[in-house]
């Protein structure tokens, strides 16, 4: 019987290479396993990398097609790095939930089995498409007292397969990733982004085509470009009346005001509100360049807080240089909501730096200082209340 289930898994191997090169050659590349331990299918730490599990009698279950959709669903789990990111969230089952919704957009309906988890499995939540897993998530938290995500989060506690509403269990078996240490993560991750990039080359020169979805997870690999602006001189002459103040113990120093107490170390430390256009009419290479210039930003040690907005404020949260970039909106484009926002909270911030195209009608000035930043390829727009920089 292992013999057989070895080949009906080579001709999904086959089968994934044909329809999608790049997640059929992922699918050759990763170890795989059969095993009881687990109810269906899931990845696994292999080293420093995955291992994909399977369960025999489950995958006998499996019709061909399905046993395609299973394949590229852990394969998609993998790319989008969700083994490594479920323990920043804390409610773990929405989580398997989010990471579901977000992935099954990219497979085909018809290999995805009876009751897989779609933008419509909740009727009453609204949930915009490929708006990514951290978006999903917010919005189920923000709506659990929905019946039919209350009936699914039930049956995962209970360990059922299925709700009473026909979806599947999603709870994914990555605990083991919880309980690594961040240098063991970020090797893992290193070594994925490398295998990701070397099967993109491998797909390309056979002349496939390389999944939209894959490209842009790629494209945030690389490397932040060289800065296009100086913005340690800028920052440093733009002090602001929001500063925040450190204090650090020193136990050489000595206090002159208690003997047995260290010293004190005080630093005083910029918060800056970064503003990210994340309109339709801004382009992925532009939202690339903006964040290659956060980086450069964060990298001068003020505190970051980056506000996205297209026609409204879509997400705000602190800038970490190890979190991965989920961009939200993608609509129209107004100014007005984000100097709203910065109005409304003088008191946090140094100073607004707003990275756009320029493409909007200007908005009101600001009560604090604003500078705004356009990208490399787009007009100035010389109606824009404050200091304007061209990116170039």
């Amino acid at each position: 019987m292992s013999l057989l289930r070895n080949e009906s898994l080579s001709k999904v191997c086959k089968e994934l290479m044909l329809k999608e090169p790049y997640y059929g050659l992922f699918l050759v590349m990763t170890e795989k396993q059969w095993s009881d331990k687990i109810p269906t299918a899931g990845v696994a730490k292999h080293n420093i990398n995955y291992k994909l599990i399977i369960n025999p009698e489950f995958w006998d279950s499996l019709s061909q097609m399905h046993r395609v959709g299973l394949t590229k669903h852990e394969m998609l789990h993998l790319a989008f790095f969700h083994p490594l990111m479920q323990d920043s969230f804390d409610n773990h089952k929405l989580f398997n939930i989010a990471a579901d919704l977000e992935i099954n957009q990219y497979i085909e309906e018809e290999f995805l089995p009876k009751g897989a988890l779609k933008l419509d499995s909740f009727p009453g939540i609204v949930l915009p498409v490929k708006a990514g897993t951290r978006v999903y998530y917010d919005i189920l938290t923000q709506n659990q007292n929905n019946q039919t995500l209350q009936n699914l989060l039930s049956a995962m506690g209970q360990g059922q397969s299925q709700s009473e509403d026909g979806l599947n269990n999603p709870n994914h078996e990555w605990e083991e990733f919880d309980n690594m240490g961040e240098a063991e993560k970020r090797l893992i991750k290193t070594q994925m982004e490398y295998q990701m990039k070397e099967l993109a080359h491998e797909v390309t020169k056979s002349r496939g085509t390389i999944p939209g979805e894959i490209k842009e997870l790629i494209d945030n690999f690389t490397a932040f470009e060289e800065p296009k602006f100086d913005w340690r001189g800028y920052i440093r002459r733009f002090v602001g009346r929001s500063v925040k103040v450190y204090t650090k113990k020193l136990r050489r120093k000595f206090n002159k005001r208690f003997e047995d107490n260290p010293g004190l170390k005080i630093k005083q430390k910029k918060h800056i509100l970064v503003a990210v256009d994340t309109s339709g009419s801004v382009k992925t290479d532009e939202l690339k360049e903006f964040f290659s210039e956060i980086h450069h930003m964060h990298k001068t040690g003020s505190d970051i807080t980056v506000v996205q907005c297209d026609t409204a404020i879509s997400d705000i949260r602190p800038y970490k240089q190890s979190n991965k970039i989920e961009l939200h909106g993608r609509g129209g484009t107004s100014f007005h909501p984000v100097i709203e926002y910065y109005n409304e909270n003088q008191n946090k911030y140094t100073c607004l730096i707003y990275f756009t195209d320029g493409e909007a009608p200007a908005p009101e000035k600001p009560k604090g200082h604003i500078l705004w930043v356009l990208s490399s390829c787009s007009k100035i727009n010389n109606k824009l209340p404050g200091q304007i920089i061209k990116l170039n």
